[in-house]
């Protein structure tokens, strides 16, 4: 993946000369567009090599302001009110470079959908305040999200690769060691992400702490586990949630049993088949979720010990869709030693 550009590294104020703008377009050469702001960074419009050429055969000159010649109708997308269909309609279109505004157009990001898988409407929530019981002594000095494969934190990776798909609202939830997560990853800036903390001053399960959470950017949040290492496709997953009209979608995981012997299918005393070595497949919680915002003001109490499975039950109970998601990639919860070995083992195999 090439090199991400700084998204301030492709604005221009209005009154910027139609030189000093070549100058910008330069830099960026292999995605060579830029987008026109005023003194607040409300997008005015775009600017390419061709908007230029054509200004200048127009009789504009270089040293007349760039504001004459840009394109005042630009593509872009509003941070808070888009859909994943439209940013796979841009690729499919070619768009490939766009701003991201908020509600008064202002520019809060550009993104390239040449770098990025996709552009994920999406708050994440990732519960990183377990103690890590089964991998001590390793967890005795070091919170188990930061132990290192391939020498990235497990947290970290979970973090790249869901920013890869476009993600940039992330909450943490700490507690146990929680200081040297927050002292690693900062407020996320240095990765154009933003990061909110969320403290937990006593064990809250495996949902309790998002009821902390005030406000969510999204419509939609997705929660997961920190010890987790995946190459999942949130944007399929996701996609799977829409058109499924899901309230809840959980990962499931795969697991096959063999049984080395023919299984009688039976009525009361009387056997009416038998299956030869059946292997028969099931389906386990894997640790990420994805649901809307507002279910989650409903049903997460605040302050409260609150589970996943608590979650799920509440949406059963009331009616709500529950779906899985049947999980077809690789996926590992580094709960024991032994998936801590496995996951170093299998890392550099793993096509992410």
């Amino acid at each position: 993946m090439q090199e991400i550009i700084p998204y301030t590294h492709r604005l221009i104020d209005s009154q910027t000369t139609i030189i000093d703008a070549l100058s910008v377009l330069n830099k960026i050469a292999k995605e060579p567009i830029a987008f026109v702001v005023d003194s607040n960074k409300t997008l005015l419009g775009s600017l390419t090599d061709g908007d230029v050429r054509r200004g200048l055969l127009k009789g504009f000159n270089l040293n007349d302001k760039v504001e004459s010649i840009i394109q005042h109708n630009p593509i872009y997308i509003e941070k808070s009110n888009y859909q994943v269909k439209d940013i796979v309609d841009y690729k499919n279109r070619n768009i490939m470079v766009l701003p991201v505004v908020d509600e008064n157009k202002k520019i809060v990001n550009v993104i390239s959908l040449r770098q990025l898988r996709s552009y994920l409407p999406l708050d994440v929530v990732i519960m990183a305040g377990g103690r890590g019981e089964r991998l001590r002594p390793l967890t005795d000095n070091t919170p188990k999200p930061m132990l290192e494969v391939a020498e990235k934190p497990i947290i970290q990776h979970n973090i790249d690769r869901l920013s890869t798909y476009g993600v940039d609202d992330f909450h943490i939830s700490v507690n146990y060691l929680g200081d040297m997560i927050k002292n690693y990853f900062g407020d996320g800036s240095d990765k154009s992400i933003d990061i909110q903390y969320i403290n937990e001053d006593k064990p809250l399960g495996t949902l309790g702490s998002v009821g902390y959470v005030e406000n969510f950017n999204h419509e939609h949040v997705l929660i997961m586990n920190s010890d987790i290492l995946t190459n999942l496709d949130y944007e399929h997953f996701f996609l799977d949630f829409i058109s499924e009209e899901a309230d809840l979608s959980v990962v499931s995981i795969p697991y096959k049993v063999s049984v080395p012997y023919a299984v009688l299918e039976n009525m009361e005393r009387s056997i009416t088949g038998f299956a030869e070595k059946p292997t028969y497949t099931y389906y386990s919680n894997g640790g990420i979720y994805l649901t809307k915002s507002e279910l989650l003001k409903e049903y997460v109490p605040k302050g409260e010990f609150f589970n996943a499975t608590d979650l799920m039950e509440k949406m059963v109970k009331e009616g709500k869709k529950v779906i899985s998601y049947h999980m077809s990639g690789y996926w590992l919860d580094i709960g024991k030693h032994e998936d801590y070995k496995k996951a170093q083992k299998e890392f550099n195999s793993i096509i992410f």
